[in-house]
């Protein structure tokens, strides 16, 4: 293992730390009668899981890439924040978070001056929007009114990743047309959320819609998902996201403006769940052998905690539309279940270092 692995490494225990949290503070928040362990951990459900953990992981996967000392600052920042508010919810840690999302807006600069291209301005866009959520909670707004900002970050770096990954397609000038339009309604939507915050939500619903279909159509994995092995799984980890981020924008652009209930929890967590952990469970047997410097093997055991993630997120957001709690709270319970047995295949799946190759 090389300095750059272990030193990301450590890294990435406090973001595994935040994703424990965040499971925990879910069930305490669905209705599960669990001690919340601190005060203030229920509250810092959507912070731990967005910032602390799915933060500090895409921090850590760039700084990996351009092997520069100071790019760990930021990951560093957001994982240590993340365990300040498990442990006193005080504004120290959205300042450490905030200071760790400015760090990766640096980053993207570095990153854009050596590759313009438009997939490398949509993700330093993505944590542009990240810094800008992260700084008005540090102002005071609520975490509803950060949440449009936090989900701009996810969603554009997540396209920004799939435009990239999509280049030996040699896509049109019209089909690159339509990836802006839609990034565009997004970011009009959030921006305007600032102000009049129902509309500008119900337009980026608009938008996640047009980025779904748009992924449906031109991303690679509709002519791989015949293939077999990790190429067969990723593809289907792909598909099944970009539907459910078409469902959230659904969601969003029905009832938008809303802050709580279940309605809202059918909307956040089809973006941050169905979409965005699909996105992970797929890119974890790239990423985190590049993040560890250690090989994954792939396995078959991966698509048991893909189907149950999609099982317990449609049951979640069946009960939440149809007003039946058991289906809500139970969806909850098997939504951690997955993602448990998605870490516990992860870990199983790394392959043992080489001894020769220790540091």
């Amino acid at each position: 293992m090389t300095r750059e692995s272990r030193l990301a490494s450590r890294i990435i225990l406090p973001a595994a730390l935040a994703l424990l949290a965040a499971l925990w503070a879910g069930l305490v928040r669905i209705g599960w009668g669990l001690p919340p362990l601190f005060p203030m951990l229920p509250g810092a459900h959507g912070p731990l899981l967005v910032c602390g953990f799915l933060g500090t992981v895409i921090a850590v996967e760039r700084a990996v890439a351009l092997g520069r000392r100071w790019t760990y600052v930021g990951p560093l920042f957001t994982g240590v924040g993340a365990l300040t508010l498990i442990v006193t919810g005080t504004s120290v840690g959205a300042a450490l978070i905030t200071l760790g999302s400015l760090n990766l807006v640096a980053v993207f600069v570095l990153i854009v001056r050596r590759h313009p291209a438009l997939h490398t301005a949509v993700m330093g866009g993505g944590a542009l929007l990240w810094m800008v959520g992260n700084a008005l909670r540090m102002a005071g707004r609520s975490i509803a009114e950060a949440t449009p900002w936090w989900l701009g970050f996810l969603v554009l770096t997540i396209a920004g990743e799939r435009l990239e990954l999509n280049r030996v397609l040699r896509l049109s000038r019209g089909s690159l047309g339509a990836f802006l339009g839609a990034v565009f309604l997004l970011l009009a939507g959030i921006t305007a959320s600032g102000s009049v915050f129902k509309a500008g939500t119900q337009l980026a619903g608009a938008g996640m819609i047009a980025l779904a279909l748009w992924l449906l159509r031109y991303d690679i994995a509709r002519r791989t998902i015949k293939k077999g092995g990790l190429t067969g799984f990723i593809a289907a980890c792909l598909l099944s996201g970009y539907v459910w981020l078409g469902i959230s924008g659904a969601l969003t652009l029905r009832f938008g403006g809303l802050t709580a209930g279940p309605y809202y929890d059918a909307q956040l967590h089809s973006v941050f769940l169905g979409f965005v952990f699909a996105m992970i469970f797929g890119h974890a047997p790239i990423i985190f052998p590049a993040i560890l410097g250690r090989e994954m093997a792939y396995r078959s055991a991966f698509y048991a905690h893909l189907s149950l993630l999609h099982f317990s997120l449609l049951l979640r957001v069946v009960g939440d539309l149809t007003g039946v709690l058991p289906a809500r709270q139970w969806g909850g319970l098997l939504n951690v279940v997955a993602l448990l047995l998605f870490l516990a295949n992860t870990v199983r799946s790394l392959r043992p270092e080489p001894r020769g190759l220790a540091q």
